[in-house]
């Protein structure tokens, strides 16, 4: 099943679940445009590499486009097609006035200098920029990008459009960038871990916490958690993992983080693999790297209670129903990583009002919609006796057929 297909499974059973019409299911579905671009590149060494770009732009019934831009070797037109298709649902699951969209270059980037990153970001933003814009699609950090690629797509529009700060998402604070953005995406997933096992009555400083991912999002999560006294037992990054049962020190593995360095670097624990990880000992699973981890394959050796998504699509079809089968508590991705698109929500707005917040305030509005957004799907989950990812779709899809319905679309 590819990745599309998967995430249009996980879209039938929410929208079984509000009775959606028959003949609105082609048009939730299918994305309303999608762009495919050839990316040139004079490499240093003098060589020309073209790389495939995209952008994909899911729904906008609810608002511009929004969605992020990744670099990486499996970046094809499906994944990006099934991910701007999540977004269009996250978007309207957290109740922010945007729509859903995702672009992408395959691409490896591990042996690219900075200089032929630039000119590949800069020459794809070019590609796609008649697309783009800011009540039209504003693109932000994802997989392998970050503040600086988002400067250089903003320069880039800013070029032909003038000074655009809107028009991205994710930026250096010194370009329009929001405090708080940077940290959005791992405090979301923070704030609904404490507000989940708060309704579930689950202590969470007795919880050992494991984390598949040591980048902008997981690190972001362990920190989180480490200021909330819980112990996080096992992270990895993409050279592999390390597991403590007494707990890791966290600060430590950021500091690892920071310098570039691996969390394979750190003394006095055992080292494990990303797969290992995902099995490992632990009450609470996090995972926030790639997608499709969970499979068949490893769903039942999981030991985990709880799994919470950070990452976009980590968990295949037949896994999310083998980890309902076993009774885990699954948090779905529509949800745990809302905060990043609800972060860069906040910064739009404070570009387009030129005026900055706090970033007190930007956390304090960031907990508010999160707990909004899990209170809604814990009473639609419950009332129905639906696992939580079914309700976070039925209820994303239902206010996106709404919108499209008011405003003409059927």
């Amino acid at each position: 099943m590819t990745p599309f297909e998967s995430v249009n499974t996980f879209f039938d059973r929410g929208a079984q679940l509000i009775h959606l019409k028959d003949e609105m299911y082609d048009v939730l579905k299918t994305s309303y445009r999608e762009v495919q671009v050839q990316v040139p590149v004079r490499m240093d060494n003098g060589s020309l590499h073209v790389y495939t770009g995209y952008r994909i732009q899911h729904n906008g019934a609810r608002g511009p486009y929004k969605g992020g831009i990744r670099y990486h070797p499996q970046a094809d037109l499906d994944e990006v097609r099934a991910l701007a298709s999540l977004m269009t649902w996250k978007t309207a699951l957290v109740d922010i006035p945007f729509g859903g969209a995702k672009g992408g270059i395959t691409v490896d980037i591990s042996n690219m200098s900075p200089h032929e990153i630039e000119v590949m970001t800069r020459r794809f933003t070019n590609a796609i920029g008649h697309v783009l814009g800011p009540a039209r699609d504003i693109p932000a950090p994802d997989l392998n990008t970050n503040a600086q690629v988002m400067a250089w797509v903003m320069d880039a529009y800013s070029a032909s459009h003038g000074y655009t700060p809107q028009s991205v998402t994710g930026k250096p604070l010194e370009l329009g960038g929001a405090p708080g953005r940077e940290a959005a995406t791992g405090r979301g997933v923070v704030y609904v871990l404490e507000g989940a096992a708060k309704h579930w009555d689950v202590d969470l400083q007795a919880c050992r916490v494991a984390i598949q991912g040591f980048g902008n999002v997981g690190s972001w999560v362990a920190r989180g958690l480490d200021e909330l006294g819980v112990k996080v037992v096992a992270v990895s990054d993409v050279k592999g993992g390390v597991y403590c049962a007494n707990g890791l020190d966290v600060s430590r593995l950021v500091r690892l983080g920071d310098s570039r360095r691996s969390v394979i670097e750190t003394d006095g624990v055992d080292h494990i693999s990303n797969e290992e990880l995902l099995e490992c000992d632990c009450d609470v699973l996090i995972p926030a790297a790639l997608g499709d981890v969970i499979t068949a394959d490893n769903a039942e050796k999981i030991r985990a209670d709880i799994v919470i998504e950070a990452a976009n699509h980590p968990t295949t079809t037949e896994a999310d129903a083998m980890l309902r089968d076993t009774g885990k508590r699954v948090i779905p991705d529509l949800l745990a990583n809302a905060g990043g698109v609800t972060g860069s929500y906040f910064e739009w707005t404070q570009n387009i009002q030129q005026f900055k917040w706090k970033e007190e305030r930007f956390n304090e509005e960031l907990r508010d919609i999160m707990m909004r957004a899990l209170d809604s799907t814990l009473f639609f989950a419950e009332s129905r006796d639906v696992p939580m990812r079914d309700a976070a779709f039925a209820i994303g899809i239902e206010r996106v057929a709404r919108a499209s319905k008011l405003r003409g679309y059927v």
